[in-house]
């Protein structure tokens, strides 16, 4: 009748909390000529269970989880086939979590000596493995410690004080390698993560504009760099600037791909010409293809600003309005009334555009509604809201804060009054237009001397604008 398998859990035996008993497997033809259970027990001041295994298909049987750790004698024949039972186990110990294995490979002299090690650390991976090799063989016990042993000790010097400490010694180096390694390789994903999600924020597209730009943005996930929240802004050759932002509904990763696909969907299609509904109709139904859930949806505020940066178009899919401030004057939200649903609400919404007068000078921010739903002071029920908002950005433009520096100062004091790091992703974009900036620029251009790369870009869409209608409506 063939030995049963012992059920393996998959858990890394360095890492399964024993107590203080310990579990040790030795592999040795000989097993009945090693020291017993109860002499490492009184050696060890605890008790220590001993399995033993005269080859490595019987070790294959006996190797579960609970084996805290190996005695392997190196001098254990390698058998020539590998077992059903020694796959078995195998294959039910490496499922667990377990590093890739990097470890080097034996030195080609001493690759035969070392055959039962590699073959015990490739079916055993996440236990600690103590190595019996002769006293006068000093290098194939180094040998043993650099291809993956946590330790080695002569069979000559074996006693119950020594093996006991060994065994003790050889688990917490096995459990320090295996932390140390599960750290390594956070670290390693958390960067690459970084880098993806850095790599998938927004790059404005407006060379040749007038229009100065600045954003801030803070997801709401703990130790991400991207959220539900988007935005982007791109200038298409007949000189008119689009930007939008919007939030997708809930805060994980599904969400922040969902967002990052609408966002580039967005700016493939206002380059390839579409504006206000055709444009959302469209995205609506990338949201219905991409979307995990029907009860996933969208909110989206986009506007086209006529070259000339006077007036623009506002469409708004379920998004909170945008706040214009105009030279002068106290900001102000933009109409909101004729807005369409959300996207991905109703199959066939419709969403209006609206023509807005901009002036000659003038800021405009859009923003996610995670700005406005923070709290004001720790513990409250109340919320800042948007008229809330709109009075802390008039008494910072009072001040005289523009640009990165209203962005930066708004988004602390948001903090500030919820008491602490917001829950919602926040995304603030903001656009200006500044005539005696735009004057400046001009009169440098204009001088003598070589031109400049970035005025050259400036003059070019300008004239062809002049040959070719904005892509706004009436």
């Amino acid at each position: 009748m063939p030995v049963p398998v012992p059920q393996q859990r998959g858990v890394p035996a360095a890492e399964t909390p024993h107590g203080a008993d310990l579990t040790v497997l030795v592999i040795e033809d000989d097993p009945a000529g090693s020291i017993t259970g109860p002499e490492l027990s009184a050696a060890a001041g605890t008790r220590v269970r001993i399995r033993t295994a005269r080859n490595l298909t019987e070790a294959g049987r006996l190797l579960t989880d609970d084996v805290d750790c190996i005695l392997l004698d190196l001098a254990l024949p390698v058998p020539t086939t590998t077992t059903t039972a020694t796959t078995t186990a195998t294959t039910a110990t490496t499922t667990a979590p377990a590093a890739p294995d990097h470890r080097p490979e034996p030195a080609p002299a001493r690759a035969d000596e070392l055959a039962v090690l590699t073959h015990v650390l490739r079916i055993a991976p996440l236990h600690a493995v103590l190595v019996l090799t002769a006293q006068d063989d000093t290098e194939l016990a180094a040998e043993a410690v650099r291809v993956g042993a946590q330790d080695y000790l002569f069979r000559g010097e074996l006693d119950a004080r020594v093996l006991s400490r060994a065994i003790r010694y050889a688990v917490e180096r096995k459990r320090a390698d295996l932390a140390q390694h599960q750290l390594t390789e956070s670290g390693l994903r958390a960067q690459e993560n970084a880098r993806l999600e850095r790599g998938l924020l927004p790059t404005p597209l407006l060379d040749g504009s007038d229009l100065s730009f600045a954003a801030r943005y803070r997801p709401g996930r703990s130790r991400a760099l991207l959220g539900g929240d988007f935005y982007d802004t791109v200038r298409t050759p007949d000189g008119t600037v689009h930007a939008m932002i919007g939030d997708v509904c809930g805060h994980g990763p599904d969400e922040a791909a969902l967002g990052v696909e609408l966002r580039i969907a967005w700016r493939a299609l206002t380059l390839a010409g579409l504006c206000g509904d055709q444009l959302l109709s469209t995205l609506q139904q990338v949201l219905e293809h991409e979307r995990q859930s029907e009860e996933i949806f969208a909110t989206l505020c986009t506007v086209d600003i006529a070259p000339d940066g006077r007036r623009a178009g506002l469409c708004l899919a379920g998004h909170p309005a945008p706040l214009l401030a105009r030279h002068g004057r106290p900001a102000r939200l933009l109409p909101y009334e004729d807005g369409g649903p959300a996207l991905g609400l109703l199959p066939r919404a419709r969403w209006p555009r609206r023509q807005v007068e901009l002036g000659a000078e003038w800021s405009l921010m859009m923003y996610t509604d995670g700005l406005i739903e923070g709290r004001v002071g720790a513990g409250s029920s109340q919320r800042l809201g948007q008229d809330g908002m709109v009075a802390m950005v008039n008494s910072r433009l009072e001040q005289g804060l523009a640009g990165e520096e209203l962005l930066e100062a708004a988004v602390a004091e948001v903090r500030e009054l919820n008491g602490g790091e917001l829950t919602d992703d926040v995304a603030v974009l903001l656009l200006g237009r500044d005539p005696e900036r735009i004057r400046r620029r001009g009169r440098s251009a204009s001088r003598p001397g070589p031109v400049s790369t970035a005025s050259s870009t400036a003059t070019a869409p300008a004239a062809a604008s002049a040959q070719r209608p904005p892509l706004y409506g009436p």
